[in-house]
C-alpha cells in the first residue's frame, strides 16, 4: 500500500515531536503493509513550508529508517488567496515530488465562493486537485454533494481511512461512506500525525471500504491510485460520480 498523506516529518508541524517518534511510525507502517509513504506537511498561515529545508529532513529520514518505507515529499496545502498565487507561480514548490498532483485542504470555518474557479486555475497550470478529508470538514458534511460537482470538475477524493472505521465519529464515517457509494472516493490515506491516535495504517480503513464496495475498488484506493499519484499518471479508478441524493 501507498499512504500519499502523512505528518512524519518531526518538529516541523503538529506531526511527530522527535526523530524518535518519527521512525515508530514508519515502523508501524511497514508493519501494516505501507511500503511508500508521502511526507506531507502542513503549508498554511500558521506553519510555513521550506520545500528545501523539508528535503533535507526527509533524506535525514531516509537515512534512520532504511529502504522501508519509500519516502517522498509532498504539503498539505491550505487553499488560501495567498497560497494559490503561490503553487500557479511555482507549482513545483507544492507538489508531491516530481508529479503534478497537489494535495488540497479547505477551511472548516468558510468555504470561498469561488472554489469552482480555484480548480479550474490549478488544472489550467496543469495541477490535479486532490481534495483531503472532506468527510471531516464541517461544512461539507451538511452538503455532500459539493464535492460530487468538483469530482466532475476533474478533483480527486482523498478521505482519510480511519474515518470509514468510525474513528472520527458516526458523521464523519456516515459522510465517507456516502461518498464511497457515489463512486466519489479515489484515494484512502492516514493522514497520520503520531503513533497513539492517529496513526499510519490503512488496512483497517481498505477492509471497511472492501465490505462496501468490494475489495478490487478497496484496493484501488490504497494500491493502484496512490501509486499512479506517485508516479505522475492518469488515476486508473477515476468513474464518474453517481449523482443521487
Amino acid at each position: 500500500m501507498i499512504d500519499i498523506h502523512c505528518h512524519i516529518l518531526p518538529e516541523v508541524d503538529d506531526g511527530p515531536k522527535s526523530w524518535d517518534a518519527a521512525q515508530e511510525m514508519c515502523r508501524m507502517a511497514v508493519t501494516d503493509g505501507i511500503m511508500h509513504i508521502v511526507a506531507t506537511p502542513h503549508a498554511n498561515n500558521r506553519y510555513h513550508y521550506d520545500r528545501d529545508y523539508l528535503s533535507g529532513l526527509l533524506e535525514h529520514l531516509r537515512g534512520l529508517v532504511g529502504d522501508a518505507p519509500e519516502l517522498s515529499l509532498g504539503c498539505d496545502f491550505h487553499l488560501s488567496y495567498e497560497n494559490l498565487q503561490d503553487v500557479l507561480a511555482s507549482p513545483e514548490r507544492y507538489v508531491i515530488g516530481n508529479t503534478n498532483y497537489l494535495l488540497v485542504e479547505l477551511s472548516n470555518y468558510s468555504i470561498p465562493a469561488q472554489i469552482s474557479d480555484c480548480f479550474i486555475k490549478l488544472g489550467d497550470r496543469g495541477i490535479t486537485a486532490v481534495l483531503t478529508h472532506p468527510e471531516r470538514n464541517p461544512i461539507l458534511q451538511q452538503s455532500p454533494q459539493r464535492v460530487l460537482d468538483w469530482v466532475e470538475q476533474g478533483c480527486a477524493i482523498q478521505v482519510t481511512a480511519s474515518a470509514l472505521t468510525g474513528s472520527w465519529g458516526e458523521r464523519t464515517q456516515g459522510v465517507a461512506k456516502w461518498l464511497l457509494e457515489r463512486d466519489a472516493m479515489h484515494i484512502l490515506a492516514s493522514d497520520a500525525h503520531d503513533t497513539k491516535r492517529r496513526v499510519p495504517v490503512l488496512s483497517a480503513g481498505r477492509d471497511a471500504a472492501a465490505e462496501i464496495c468490494g475489495i478490487e475498488i478497496a484496493q484501488a484506493l490504497v494500491e493502484k491510485n496512490p501509486l499512479a499519484v506517485i508516479s505522475g499518471q492518469p488515476l486508473p479508478y477515476f468513474p464518474k460520480p453517481v449523482m443521487k441524493s
